[in-house]
């Protein structure tokens, strides 16, 4: 029996992908996403191990960016970030509405489920960079990161009002996440300061953290609904403790360590392998507009509030705000579940959302870097 290659594979381009990321200094979900692509474009798939662990990659990045979001800074400038947010997150979703349904003529499901899509700023691919280059602690991180998880909210909103059905369980997954939030910093923080626990070898407190967001993954898909959200309010819930507390503190070090060398890096391969650039290349043009339109319509309802709010940035901020991953990902794959999108049609808006990932990120590194920042308080 032969053995089994993929895994083999999958080590060879995290690795790969690391290197291209210091030689080149772009951050390293760019050269996943692309490597993933590549990997797809000659014929492999990936194993059912891999998509699990790629989703789950969503979730641990999407709770270690609340980790990082200062909510003293989110509450002082709540206003600012609420009113970017809902342009960042109308503008595209009403301009690919009206493109997909009236211009290229999909139906009014396809068209959206493709605004929805459209609508997000990869949480994911923001924390990533941010902290790649040190720019999670700052005022500018921190906003952004705000910014980019009350979008993403929004987004999150709109799927589920739109097509998701809720049941019995959606109010179970509810009740169960809201409680737990309510008293998850002092209990959390009780267990992973337990003398029995805390700096054990065997990493308790970080399994700990493992099994509550799987916990969240677990109630999430009985109730029909997304756990991104609880888990971004989960790692918000401990921010404070990962940056006070003496024992938390390096427990978030060594998460983000074990999330970075294996488990995050199946979420930008696999998402790059997902695509199949054949159906991209029938239909080029369409692909190359529907781009076009999320970039215009993030460009337009970003830009100029981002320019008022805080000018030395606002052209780093506006490019990372216009990327897209995570929840356009989601609402893609719901949609081709549930028969709303064909084959053709989701490989395009998943590619238009993977160079949308790419290419406003290699911008903002490579030549708008963002300057040190002026009080946003």
């Amino acid at each position: 029996m032969e053995p089994d290659k993929i895994p083999l594979i999958a080590g060879l381009l995290i690795f790969a992908a690391s290197v291209l990321s210091l030689k080149l200094g772009l951050s390293v979900a760019i050269f996943e996403m692309l490597l993933g692509l590549g990997a797809g474009a000659l014929g492999l798939r990936a194993a059912d191990w891999m998509v699990y662990l790629a989703g789950f990659g969503g979730i641990l990045l999407t709770f270690l960016a609340g980790a990082e979001v200062d909510a003293k800074l989110l509450k002082d400038n709540f206003m600012r970030s609420a009113l970017l947010s809902f342009f960042s997150f109308f503008t595209p979703l009403a301009a690919g509405f009206i493109f997909c349904r009236y211009i290229a003529g999909w139906s009014a499901p396809a068209s959206v489920i493709t605004g929805i899509a459209l609508s997000e700023t990869s949480l994911a691919v923001v924390y990533s960079v941010l902290t790649e280059t040190g720019l999670g602690g700052t005022k500018t991180g921190g906003l952004l990161m705000a910014c980019t998880f009350l979008t993403n909210t929004l987004t999150a909103l709109a799927l589920s009002f739109a097509f998701l059905k809720p049941n019995l369980y959606t109010l179970f997954f509810l009740a169960v996440s809201g409680i737990f939030l309510l008293f998850a910093g002092r209990f959390s923080m009780r267990v992973m300061s337990h003398r029995a626990i805390a700096g054990k070898v065997i990493e308790p407190e970080i399994k700990y953290i493992f099994f509550i967001l799987l916990a969240f993954v677990y109630l999430a898909e009985l109730g029909s609904s997304q756990a991104m959200l609880p888990a971004f309010l989960f790692g918000l819930v401990m921010s404070p403790h990962f940056k006070a507390g003496k024992t938390a503190a390096p427990v978030k070090s060594r998460l983000r360590t074990v999330a970075y060398a294996f488990i995050t890096p199946f979420f930008f391969i696999v998402a790059g392998m997902k695509v199949s650039l054949s159906a991209l290349w029938s239909a080029a043009g369409l692909f190359a507009a529907l781009f076009l339109v999320k970039q215009l319509a993030k460009f337009a309802g970003v830009y100029f509030l981002a320019r008022k709010f805080f000018p030395s940035n606002s052209r780093y901020f506006t490019l990372l705000m216009s990327t897209g991953l995570t929840f356009g990902l989601m609402a893609a794959l719901f949609g081709l579940k549930a028969g709303l999108l064909d084959s053709a049609q989701y490989s395009i808006l998943t590619g238009v959302l993977i160079v949308s990932a790419v290419l406003p990120t290699f911008a903002a590194q490579r030549w708008f870097p963002p300057v040190e920042e002026e009080d946003l308080v």
